[in-house]
């Protein structure tokens, strides 16, 4: 399938990322506080959800919180 393939390109272009700082707590559900250390410590832009209400506070960091749908619009 189309997802399966966009999650394959993804997992093969992929690093692991260590986390050296911890942010928590930072958000209002504590389970979204990894993700956002992540995205944090890569240099990500984006964090790509569907959770976009709990993720609001990262923008003050300059991440974006986009829906899937977005997001794949901006990749083509």
């Amino acid at each position: 399938s189309s997802i399966n393939a966009v999650i394959g390109r993804l997992a093969g272009i992929a690093h692991k990322q260590p986390i050296y700082y911890l942010w928590r707590p930072f958000l209002p559900d504590p389970k979204d506080d990894m993700a956002f250390e992540v995205a944090l410590a890569s240099g990500a832009t984006h964090i790509v959800t569907f959770n976009h209400k709990d993720l609001k506070p990262v923008s003050q960091f300059g991440l974006t919180v986009l829906p899937p749908s977005q997001f794949i619009q901006l990749l083509l």
